[in-house]
């Protein structure tokens, strides 16, 4: 009769066991669940909150404006002014292909762009603003608002954009802006780098000083939600403007001089303050207008300005080599005078000198007859050259030549400097792979053979000639305005060490070859005594005369294709007795440096000491002293 309530008792006493097991574990996993929600509540409560916050909480860079930049005399040369920018927001479109049709009967939207639209939709997300076009006219702007309701997803931006006011004139110095690319991101930590539409230097100025003129970038904090779109702006801190840089260059003179070599092909001209190495003028044409970039070349564009033979792109003044022909005649001068080669001795010229079995011709055929060193520059006697390189070497040459900024870079705070050549035996081996010839030191004396030098390096090499032997080194950016100031970029140059008598006598042979009767440039003489300029005339061939040419005197430049004519070339200063500016002329197969480059020089130079623009910058000690200032 008990084992009914045995069998009652044990599934009584099973059931307990189980029921105190599964309350344990329910137990244990509510403890368990309350310890973790204690940790999430309390422990780590601020960690989670920080994060559901950045979930919720976007920080976005403001680019800040560009800095200006401005000439000598506080003209703006680059300026941001007013964009006004078409944007598209493809989830407001429904069809956005169809709302473009539409645009397109409004304004002009091209196969490029309209690839690079799609590009981008696809790209972001549909609630992103994707860029149409840039520059809108104010007509343009007009139509696009009168027609809005037939345009949704269609929306006007107003924004900065950069503005060149100069256009071409300046365009080599000044540069231009352009997108970041991936290679301007090698190497950068700046996060603003990353930010659409961000504009950065891309040549000139613009890119030398691009680090002055970018600034520091702003912060915006917006509220986004789960998807990331912009629900409200919660906060917002402006960028520090980018800071005004002023150039040397007198931006009304740098026009004078690129409209007077507007009518050649190709040329180049520097004009330097010879005291301080301030830029004055860089004139290269042909030229481009910097705006194109600024708006954004179509591949045609592009095409024809890297396709254009004559290189509109280039920089000529600082990036085209050219033999520097008899310009070079004064630095194989100072090399003969240091060199113990008095002034005073003579050598005959017949037309040509005898060396190693060759006949090295004079460019006057009947030849100069006995002939200093002063008449040698003055009349630019090849035979006299050849004589003294022979008995000076290569080596002799080479290092004065260095000593005037030739065969290197000279420093110019600008992009793309080539640095010409200088050559030597070593130089010729290394490069060439072949031994020194004795011949080729006698062509180098007259600036031909393997020597190249920038139009740049002429005008330094002139500076440092006439102002008492200082090693100028060229200048573009004057001085740097930030929240200080004016903090100035150029420092006095120092002191090469020449002897003041071998200067005087190169530098008044330089000043006869204009303003003496049997000088080469006589018919460029400026005429006006308180403008009076000295210089040098140099032609340099491109071509090797033949002896049959030679022989029957068909040589001239008229005759030939333009390629093949010489370069024509001078390098001149003023006023004689104060010199205050140098000037470098190059106009590429232009022929005879007296006929062609001398009167463009002289035109320069008059034009330069009537505006007179380093008249305003003074000269420090030393220098003030030399220049009789002191």
């Amino acid at each position: 009769m008990e084992r009914p309530h045995n069998e009652e008792q044990t599934r009584y006493q099973s059931f307990t066991r189980r029921s105190l097991l599964l309350g344990g574990g329910m137990a244990i996993g509510l403890t368990a669940l309350l310890g973790r929600l204690y940790q999430l509540q309390v422990l780590d409560a601020e960690r989670y909150r920080l994060l559901a916050e950045d979930n919720r909480i976007s920080m976005r860079l403001l680019a800040p404006p560009r800095g200006e930049i401005i000439d000598r005399q506080g003209i703006p040369v680059a300026i941001n002014r007013q964009n006004y920018q078409v944007l598209l927001v493809a989830e407001q479109a429904r069809d956005f292909r169809v709302v473009l049709d539409r645009l397109s009967q409004l304004i002009e939207v091209t196969d490029e762009d309209r690839a690079r639209i799609e590009r981008d939709v696809s790209r972001f997300r549909s609630f992103v603003p994707v860029r149409v076009r840039d520059s809108l006219t104010w007509e343009e702007v007009s139509s696009i608002a009168v027609n809005a309701p037939d345009l949704p997803g269609i929306s006007i931006e107003v924004g900065q954009t950069r503005h060149y006011p100069f256009g071409a004139s300046l365009a080599h110095i000044v540069g231009y802006v352009g997108p970041v690319s991936e290679q301007d991101l090698i190497g950068q930590e700046d996060p603003m780098l990353q930010l659409p539409g961000l504009r950065i230097g891309k040549s000139g100025i613009e890119r030398s000083q691009d680090h002055h003129l970018r600034g520091n970038a702003g912060a915006s904090q917006l509220e986004v939600n789960a998807v990331g779109r912009v629900m409200q702006e919660l906060s917002r801190q402006e960028g520090e403007r980018g800071r005004m840089v002023e150039l040397t260059i007198d931006a009304v003179l740098q026009n004078y001089v690129q409209q007077r070599l507007m009518g050649e092909r190709s040329a180049a001209a520097v004009v330097l303050d010879v005291h301080t190495g301030g830029v004055l003028a860089m004139g290269s044409v042909p030229s481009f207008d910097p705006e194109l970039f600024v708006r954004g070349l179509s591949g045609a564009q592009w095409r024809a300005l890297l396709e254009d033979p004559l290189n509109p792109l280039s920089n000529k003044a600082i990036a085209g080599a050219y033999a520097p022909g008899s310009t070079i005649k004064m630095v194989v001068a100072m090399a003969a005078l240091e060199a113990g080669i008095g002034g005073g001795e003579r050598v005959f010229c017949p037309g040509y000198y005898e060396f190693g079995g060759h006949r090295f011709h004079c460019w006057r055929r009947g030849g100069h007859g006995h002939i200093n060193m002063s008449d040698s520059i003055i009349q630019s006697c090849d035979v006299y050259f050849y004589d003294v390189a022979r008995r000076l070497g290569m080596e002799r040459i080479a290092s004065m030549a260095r000593r005037f900024g030739l065969g290197a870079p000279v420093g110019i705070d600008l992009p793309g400097e080539r640095g010409g050549v200088v050559p030597t035996e070593a130089w010729k081996l290394a490069n060439i792979g072949e031994r020194w010839q004795g011949g080729e030191t006698l062509i180098a004396s007259i600036g031909q053979g393997f020597m190249l030098s920038t139009p740049l390096q002429l005008a330094v090499m002139t500076a440092r000639m006439v102002n008492g032997g200082r090693a100028v080194v060229p200048q573009l950016t004057r001085a740097v305005h930030d929240q200080n100031g004016r903090v100035a970029m150029i420092e006095p140059p120092a002191d090469m060490g020449f002897s003041p008598g071998h200067l005087r006598l190169v530098v008044e042979a330089m000043e006869d070859v204009v303003v003496s009767s049997r000088g080469t440039a006589r018919g460029a003489r400026i005429g006006v005594e308180a403008f009076e300029m000295g210089g040098k005339t140099g032609t340099s061939q491109v071509r090797r005369i033949s002896a049959a040419e030679r022989a029957a005197g068909v040589f001239r430049n008229e005759d030939l294709p333009w390629h093949r004519r010489d370069h024509a070339l001078f390098v001149g200063f003023a006023p004689i007795g104060r010199p205050r500016y140098a000037c470098s002329v190059i106009v590429a197969h232009g022929g005879g440096g007296s006929a062609v480059a001398a009167p463009i020089a002289r035109d320069i130079l008059l034009e330069t000491q009537r505006r007179d623009p380093a008249a305003d910058d003074p000269l420090p000690g030393p220098i003030a002293a030399l220049a009789g200032e002191g």
